[in-house]
């Protein structure tokens, strides 16, 4: 009998080997965008819904899609609302949150990360980590090794997500720096060995063609092994262009969610809504990772 051979970026990637992937994780914070949008604090069933129908206008365009278990998941899986050519990607992080707030912390899932947790149809986990300049940041390298380890024990692919926030003193001081901050955490945790690093967009997206250009090849410098980026924080309108520069400068595509969907919480018809704005977005983006990203076996 021979070992299971390990899994590659392939399950959640294009035919040519860039990864155009959607994010539908969000929890509390999904929450809040539905109070934000006017349609009031939403119950659980709510965003199931919204989750399952993103998957189902969505999934058909997406190399990988992304959710957590709270919100979803079973559905997804068993009732089989992907398609073949999406690859299943399970959150496997705990949050710690405020009500309305950011996350502050997070740690590994010990449901999802449990012997007796069926996996049965996932490619790939999920961590993500918030990064900063503490004491608590070593802590943290040992959190991201954990995970990657995890993941490989159940042969599965791992994607690592470091989002940077400055300290208290930072802020006060004026030292901030994001861009600063996003280099310094790739240097420090992309060489840990996991599947995909996912990682914000330079300039917040913010800069004219040659700036995103340049800091996306700063960035591209420091992170060891195929990278994506992420849409956070990132206007809408600028993420295409952010993810052309990143791709230029050897990224594999994105792992994007808020850039796709976010004017869309809270439409009266949300399917409808979804293929009008969100499926031409996603179609226009994957036209890009088609064109630019460089193949995951190329990083």
């Amino acid at each position: 009998m021979t070992d299971t051979p390990a899994p590659t970026l392939d399950a959640i990637a294009r035919p040519g080997g860039g990864l155009a992937m959607v994010a539908m994780d969000q929890r509390e914070s999904l929450r809040h965008m539905f109070d934000q949008a006017g349609a009031g604090r939403p119950a659980d069933d709510v965003l199931v819904q919204f989750k399952l129908d993103v998957a189902d206008a969505l999934g058909p365009l997406a190399s990988g899609f992304l959710i957590d278990r709270h919100y979803g998941f079973d559905r997804l899986r068993d009732e089989s609302r992907l398609p073949g050519s999406a690859g299943l990607i399970l959150a496997a992080d705990a949050l710690e949150q405020a009500d309305g707030g950011p996350v502050e912390e997070t740690g590994l899932d010990s449901h999802v990360l449990a012997p007796d947790f069926d996996l049965t149809g996932v490619a790939a986990l999920k961590l993500l980590i918030i990064w900063r300049r503490d004491d608590n940041r070593e802590q943290r390298v040992q959190l991201a090794r954990d995970f990657v380890e995890a993941a490989a024990a159940r042969n599965l692919l791992s994607v690592l997500e470091p989002v940077v926030r400055a300290t208290p003193e930072e802020v006060d001081a004026g030292t901030w720096d994001l861009d600063d901050a996003i280099v310094e955490a790739a240097e420090e945790l992309s060489p840990l060995g996991q599947s995909l690093y996912k990682v914000q967009v330079p300039l917040a997206g913010a800069g004219d063609a040659d700036a995103q250009h340049a800091a996306s090849e700063r960035l591209g410098r420091a992170i060891t092994g195929p990278w994506v980026v992420l849409s956070q924080g990132v206007d809408r309108n600028r993420f295409l262009p952010a993810v052309e520069a990143a791709c230029r400068a050897g990224a594999s595509g994105f792992l994007a969610g808020r850039a796709l969907w976010s004017d869309v919480v809270g439409a009266g018809d949300v399917p409808a809504r979804l293929r009008e704005v969100s499926v031409p977005r996603l179609e226009r983006l994957v036209e890009v990772v088609d064109r630019k990203a460089r193949p995951w076996r190329q990083a």
